[in-house]
């Protein structure tokens, strides 16, 4: 990896790391809002998918050792083991989806439907993980840990629709 990749990266886990902590915790879930997916969203139009994967492994990593860069400044092995592990798991198929779709298409609706896909995958390894974690069933699980979440996110995809593609033009050419 070139320096100039290592630094794009390590950028795009520092942006992760600066929004993911920002959440607003729900009184009926174990699931908070938080703009980590967001911030996922916007790295990958800004560095790519294969750069943006990474800075969210890294991201996932320095919150594994306890930097407090998970949702509400939380960090360690606990948080990534406990309720919502499975959804933290699952930002690595929102990297990897939306950066595919954005990287290979140029077209908006599509870019949309990756990060629709990978928010989906991750909605699924969340609901599983929320499921066997707290005792519950997957519909109960689906009902605190997904709906009440579904229209956020589509504020997230949208805003990063509108603004990620300008992000890519400005920084994407430069960076490379």
């Amino acid at each position: 990896m070139k320096i100039k990749d290592m630094t794009k990266t390590a950028l795009g886990a520092a942006l992760i790391c600066i929004l993911g902590p920002f959440s607003i915790l729900l009184p009926f879930s174990p699931v908070p809002i938080s703009l980590t997916i967001f911030a996922i969203f916007i790295v990958v139009y800004a560095i790519g998918m294969k750069y943006g994967l990474i800075a969210t492994a890294l991201y996932l990593l320095i919150g594994l050792i306890g930097v407090p860069v998970f949702s509400n400044f939380t960090g360690g092995v606990t948080k990534l083991l406990g309720p919502t592990g499975g959804y933290m798991i699952g930002y690595l198929f929102v990297a990897f989806l939306s950066g595919l779709f954005i990287d290979r298409w140029k077209k908006w609706y599509l870019h949309v439907a990756g990060m629709a896909a990978g928010t989906l995958i991750c909605y699924l390894l969340g609901t599983i993980w929320l499921s066997k974690q707290a005792g519950m069933g997957f519909y109960a699980a689906l009902a605190a840990g997904v709906i009440p979440f579904i229209p956020a996110d589509a504020v997230k995809i949208a805003v990063a629709a509108l603004v990620g593609p300008v992000i890519r033009k400005r920084l994407f050419s430069k960076l490379s």
